[in-house]
């Protein structure tokens, strides 16, 4: 016997945490968690503070977050959507891409777990690196990364198995990096080689500009080279 009530259920969620990155804005964030190995902290809202919450993490090397595109959020939504790795142009399906738009704006992401600080004026704090997020991007769940079920070599990539994973080289001035703390300069260097830039542009003497780690940062990309020009 088939069930013919069709209906819709809402469920409340609570933030339990923000994630602080070198992210002021979207741009320059890497497109995907464990591009680049940017430092991040999670900080947890008051009612979430136990460290009962948090026993037994630490033995955990990586940690899958579930969050909230609370910079993209829509009143609608579309069945399809443009990739910005497919030139902005091809459409494909909302569920099968990455697509902040979506008609519950939650993203995933895992990122490997550095330490935990269990006391601090805030509570737990937990280190992570690789975060794919906007600082202050609010978590409705942590939970640990299983490698002997979570990993899957062989998984096929869809339509992203083609765009391939080249890096771009970056040039950058020793001077200009020392104008960021050491801990944060790696971090910078690889989002630059990811290539931040949508993959519709690519006019060599157009100037970009992304904020990292309170710094603004501009370069220019001519052919395979990123150029730094500043770190202000």
């Amino acid at each position: 016997m088939t069930n013919s009530i069709n209906h819709t259920e809402t469920r409340a969620m609570q933030v339990i945490a923000r994630v602080h990155t070198p992210f002021a804005e979207k741009f320059g964030v890497p497109r995907q968690s464990g591009l680049a190995p940017t430092a991040g902290r999670i900080v947890f809202e008051p009612p979430y503070r136990n460290p009962d919450a948090l026993r037994g993490i630490e033995g955990f090397s990586h940690l899958w977050l579930v969050w909230i595109f609370d910079r993209a959020e829509r009143e609608t939504w579309s069945p399809t959507v443009r990739p910005p790795r497919l030139g902005g142009n091809a459409r494909m399906g909302v569920f099968a891409t990455r697509s902040p738009f979506r008609p519950n704006p939650i993203g995933l992401s895992c990122v490997q777990l550095k330490k935990v600080e269990w006391e601090t004026p805030d509570g737990p704090v937990l280190h992570i690196q690789g975060a794919d997020l906007v600082d202050g991007t609010p978590l409705l769940d942590i939970k640990p990364y299983l490698p002997y079920c979570d990993a899957k070599p062989d998984a096929a990539g869809g339509f992203t198995d083609a765009l391939g994973g080249a890096l771009l080289t970056v040039e950058c001035a020793g001077a200009l990096l020392e104008w960021l703390p050491p801990e944060d300069r790696s971090g910078l260097l690889a989002v630059l080689a990811n290539d931040p830039r949508p993959r519709y542009q690519n006019d060599p003497q157009r100037v970009y500009g992304l904020t990292y780690a309170g710094h603004n940062v501009t370069f220019r990309v001519e052919g395979d080279a990123l150029l730094v020009e500043g770190i202000e």
